[in-house]
């Protein structure tokens, strides 16, 4: 039995300079002007089994537009950032930067007083491994924190890897096989 995932980042809602802690905004105009774009490649994976998205207003909009009429996972929904919720990583670091420091050196620790790193990236490895288990296809639209929380637990990873993924907006990855033993696939290029 093998089960195929795709995870596709949603489209964004602000710049990259503007990305807030458990940013809640709905997508932007160039969000919206990006999935316009990227559709012919991504509205195929709606042919999808399951299809799944993250609660977050930017998941579900990147989903319907898409055409994958998603089912929103609270599962998925974004690292709890506690206080720092809403502000940049430079407001907070102007503010805490011993807090900020030890976030991110210990996947234990949430000196913001939500979820820790490594709490997060168990949470989505726990949904990930609670899937169908029969053989399928499932698209989950994400957060970039979502996906690669769900890279570094299906390759065993050590929660600072975290740290090293860089996921775009409307980026797509596909992990196979089951509950507790996934494969990173990557797609060939078109020829």
């Amino acid at each position: 039995m093998s089960l195929r995932v795709t995870l596709v980042t949603a489209a964004r809602s602000s710049s990259l300079l503007a990305e807030r802690f458990d940013d809640d905004r709905p997508l932007d105009e160039a969000g919206w002007y990006d999935v316009q774009l990227a559709a012919p490649t991504l509205i195929p994976l709606g042919a999808a089994e399951l299809r799944y998205c993250s609660p977050t207003p930017r998941c579900r909009a990147t989903g319907t537009a898409l055409g994958y009429a998603p089912l929103a996972q609270p599962a998925l929904r974004d690292c709890d950032m506690g206080r720092w919720r809403g502000l940049t990583l430079a407001e907070v670091a102007a503010l805490e930067p011993a807090a900020v420091d030890a976030w991110l050196t210990d996947a234990r620790t949430a000196p913001h007083g939500g979820e820790p790193l490594l709490a997060f990236i168990t949470r989505i490895g726990n949904w990930l491994d609670t899937r169908p288990a029969e053989d399928g296809a499932i698209v989950a639209v994400a957060e970039p924190s979502v996906v690669r929380a769900a890279l570094v637990y299906a390759l065993k990873a050590p929660p600072a890897t975290y740290w090293n993924v860089d996921v775009r907006p409307l980026s797509t990855v596909t992990l196979t096989g089951r509950p507790g033993l996934w494969h990173l696939q990557l797609a060939a290029a078109p020829r």
